[in-house]
């Protein structure tokens, strides 16, 4: 995945739950910022480190729906294409909006091949159906068959990974694909590849990506949910900051308008780690006030009256 000479690593980022002062588990993690030239900034761990995507990806699939008329054809908004970079909760406000983008396209739910989720009536409840809603979207515009929008070498597909290499600037047939859960392709990536994309799209240079980044800060309830990590860190620093968050200890940042982009995976996978050290990191950038950071650590770094995160190791430059 990495290309050229080997890079060096750094001391990797531990994270500790406290339970009444005593360590009773631990979670290691690797964190990478760069600018949006691909320059790696500063690194905890393994500067080569790769993960999955996962849903760290959405903003740049949404690009389909920015780059080829969708929006404009069917009258999308901004919370539209907000709710296509969501990992959403499911709430009577996210599926009316992920319906809406259904309905303006004359597209049926059924069209939909995300699973239903357990215990509820419909995929549009899945918490990815805005993203498969706006790749059909896309479909129905450009004459793109309906039924086999998943499939690797379908025409949104291709499309998608294009936008994607292209940013990157490399060829699409040096990415590895994989199912991700909801049966959309993911893709495995270096660390320092994802915080590139976040960098690019916190940078404004792009009208196609300035629309995306504007729709996740001015509608974060739409991006995951009241109470979620994304949504409160937007909602806090009031659109200086883009955050996604993605399955198996992923989650990705960019400071809006510098061009600056952090990714971090947690070892393990642990949620709840990822977003402990993403408050740490953000504290030490500097991009969160102490109040932001205070407010989040009450969610989530002290959890619960017995117990606590304590995040230890420092980004460093390689």
């Amino acid at each position: 995945m990495t290309r050229g000479k080997r890079i060096q690593s750094t001391a990797q980022l531990e994270v500790r739950l406290l339970r009444e002062g005593i360590t009773e588990s631990v979670h290691s993690a690797q964190a990478m910022i760069c600018d949006d030239r691909g320059r790696i900034l500063l690194c905890a761990g393994n500067a080569e480190a790769a993960t999955f995507a996962r849903s760290v990806l959405k903003p740049f699939q949404a690009l389909a729906v920015t780059t080829t008329g969708t929006l404009e054809r069917f009258s999308l908004t901004d919370r539209d294409l907000a709710i296509v970079c969501s990992s959403h909760k499911g709430t009577i406000e996210q599926v009316r909006q992920v319906f809406n983008i259904l309905w303006r396209a004359d597209i049926e739910p059924t069209a939909l091949q995300c699973p239903t989720p357990e215990g509820k009536k419909s995929p549009l409840q899945y918490n990815c159906s805005g993203k498969h809603a706006g790749m059909l979207a896309v479909c129905q515009q450009r004459g793109f068959p309906l039924t086999s929008y998943l499939q690797y070498n379908h025409p949104i597909q291709q499309l998608i990974l294009g936008k994607i290499a292209e940013l990157l600037q490399i060829p699409a047939e040096e990415f590895i694909p994989a199912r991700d859960d909801c049966g959309a392709p993911t893709y495995y990536m270096p660390l320092r590849q994802l915080a590139w994309l976040y960098a690019q799209l916190a940078s404004g240079n792009s009208l196609d990506m300035e629309r995306v980044s504007r729709a996740m800060t001015h509608h974060p309830t739409m991006v995951a949910g009241d109470g979620e990590f994304d949504t409160e860190l937007m909602r806090l620093t009031e659109g200086e900051i883009i955050s996604k968050s993605g399955a198996e200890g992923v989650q990705c940042m960019g400071r809006v308008g510098e061009g600056v982009g952090l990714a971090i995976k947690v070892t393990d996978g642990a949620k709840r780690a990822k977003y402990a050290i993403a408050i740490h990191i953000l504290q030490q950038m500097g991009w969160i006030t102490p109040s932001v950071a205070e407010t989040l650590s009450e969610t989530y770094i002290t959890l619960g009256r017995y117990k606590r995160l304590d995040v230890t190791g420092e980004l460093s430059m390689l």
